[in-house]
């Protein structure tokens, strides 16, 4: 489906955070539409997790707007959040819970009928691999399997739209694989919006890219664009985050 006739799943329009005189982020402008995979590059401190946590509704905009599936997450928030599956950057987790004791939480506390919970779980279980530790305490799992049941609570819904911050960090190189290979895959039937630092995801799973540099946004499209000159994604970052110099 092209992107003139998909819907616009996720939109930030003028989005600004101030904290006092500070500016986290300003008039950030941006959409991702139906089935794109889009990547969200930034040095530390360019207002990348705080754009994510306007866009899921955890913090409200001091100006601009920011919906989900056509729902505006200051104002109805509920609605979008249906609609949506967030997985923030150490999200937290109930270590001296078992992943599918947390799954049952999580699915009750979602609203999903009982009827239905069973197959919803077992269903992300096999999706993120959970299989050899569905009964192990969550405190003694590996960071990757951590990440994986995080991954599995936020795709208990079923959700349309997925927005990610920074899934692979502090994981080992064969982690990284299986959680690219996990994205790539729910990138067939989802719309991404996924934040890392690792420069050769984005090559592997993005179609579209935005960079962020001191709270703006300076950089938003393909990634053959960007690629298309013969020089190294780096390069490219490093030019149009001039903080990433300093």
């Amino acid at each position: 489906m092209s992107e003139q006739q998909s819907p616009a799943m996720i939109e930030a329009e003028g989005l600004s955070k101030y904290y006092g005189r500070f500016a986290a982020i300003e008039d950030v402008s941006f959409t991702v539409h139906q089935g794109e995979v889009v990547a969200f590059l930034g040095p530390n401190g360019a207002g990348k997790s705080t754009t994510m946590k306007l866009l899921t509704g955890y913090l409200a905009p001091s100006k601009g707007t920011a919906r989900v599936a056509g729902h505006d997450m200051f104002t109805d928030r509920l609605a979008g959040a249906s609609r949506l599956g967030y997985l923030p950057e150490n999200g937290p987790l109930y270590l001296g819970m078992t992943p599918r004791g947390l799954l049952s939480f999580f699915a009750a506390a979602r609203g999903i009928p009982a009827a239905q919970q069973r197959n919803r779980i077992d269903a992300v279980i096999r999706q993120c691999s959970l299989s050899a530790v569905v009964g192990k305490p969550i405190e003694k799992l590996s960071r990757g399997y951590r990440q994986r049941v995080g991954m599995a609570q936020v795709l208990l819904h079923e959700p349309d739209v997925l927005i990610l911050d920074e899934p692979t960090a502090g994981l080992d190189p064969n982690q990284i694989h299986e959680v690219r290979d996990t994205i790539r895959e729910l990138g067939k039937t989802k719309t991404i919006l996924l934040s890392t630092h690792i420069l050769q995801e984005v090559e592997a799973m993005a179609d579209r890219v935005l960079f962020i540099d001191e709270g703006r946004l300076v950089f938003d499209g393909p990634v053959e664009k960007l690629l298309g000159d013969g020089r190294p994604l780096e390069v490219h970052f490093r030019e149009l985050t001039s903080s990433a110099t300093l």
